[in-house]
């Protein structure tokens, strides 16, 4: 991993996000795959993907769908039958456990991948293929695939029942924000880090339909500058995470929007925590940080990811 290329992939975000607006546009990746309804949906990824896949599938069950998403490490695989949609998800087209998965399932029946490498051997293996068109991520951080997991899978729940979503239009949104969050960093990224980057680690809390969010931006703390980092959900933090409040130097990114905030911030004001809120004025945070289009709630799934990203990417650059 090289911690200038994974900013410079970052930097590539809007570019390569409208590159995908434009695809999604002029066609539908799921044309030759999903019917206009499937009686089950079962997706399959570790990492970044199963984050994704995640919040995808709650979206689905929401809307009525049977659908569900899993590790494709577990030793409990969901049964599947004609009836099924079965779609792995793996951008580096390589993942021994999702390969296993592929594997078990194509006993079964038709087998699906989304990937960002729709010539990996993986990918040979499989029925259909739809490709993220993240591009390469010469940092070696799985960071465009992410964003494009999300919008793939959104363009597929679209295809399977799920609430409708213009998913071009999401992509095009995303790059805009991407694009100020960009263009402006100079003047939050520097108090952020601050403000973020403490001796007992970076807790990063959003709302369950976009913990895909707190969990990969703990990630990309992880994985580049091997920082401690651990995503929650923000009604569960008060029953998981609270605790730490007492006796550690707290450092939250508050992802904002969950109902259950209030709670979570009586008990970081009673304990002096440090919380700084993205996409939304909380009241009761250290400081807060807004971006373009963040009043769209599918904006904030897509797009604010980047702000852990690049506190990741400028950590690992200073060592």
């Amino acid at each position: 991993m090289i911690p200038a290329a994974f900013l410079a992939d970052l930097e590539a975000k809007p570019a390569v996000l409208r590159d995908l607006a434009d695809r999604l546009r002029d066609e539908d990746p799921w044309a030759r795959l999903a019917p206009a309804r499937s009686r089950r949906v079962l997706l399959l990824g570790m990492g970044s993907s199963a984050y994704a896949a995640g919040v995808v599938a709650a979206r689905l069950r929401a809307a009525g769908v049977d659908a569900v998403a899993e590790l494709a490490s577990t030793d409990l695989l969901p049964a599947a039958g004609d009836d099924t949609l079965v779609l792995a998800v793996s951008a580096g087209g390589g993942s021994r456990e999702t390969t296993a998965a592929v594997e078990h399932y194509r006993a079964r029946g038709p087998v699906a991948l989304l990937t960002n490498r729709p010539g990996s051997d993986l990918a040979a293996t499989c029925d259909t293929v739809v490709a993220m068109h993240a591009g390469e991520e010469a940092g070696g951080v799985a960071c465009r695939s992410f964003q494009h997991t999300l919008l793939l899978l959104l363009a597929l729940a679209n295809r399977v029942g799920g609430p409708p979503v213009d998913v071009a239009r999401l992509a095009a949104r995303a790059a805009d924000a991407s694009e100020d969050l960009l263009a402006r960093r100079d003047t939050w990224l520097p108090g952020l880090s601050q403000a973020l980057l403490g001796p007992d680690g970076t807790h990063l809390v959003a709302p369950a339909r976009r913990l895909s969010s707190a969990q990969q931006g703990a990630l990309m703390l992880r994985e580049g500058p091997r920082r401690p980092a651990v995503g929650c959900e923000t009604g569960d933090w008060s029953h998981v995470d609270v605790y730490l409040t007492k006796t550690t130097d707290y450092r939250m990114l508050l992802l904002a929007g969950s109902r259950w905030e209030d709670e979570l911030l009586r008990w970081t004001r009673e304990r002096g925590s440090t919380v700084v809120a993205v996409g939304g004025d909380v009241p009761g945070a250290t400081t807060s940080l807004r971006y373009a289009g963040d009043e769209d709630d599918d904006v904030r799934l897509v797009s604010e990811v980047l702000v852990p990203e690049l506190l990741a990417a400028d950590a690992w650059l200073r060592g």
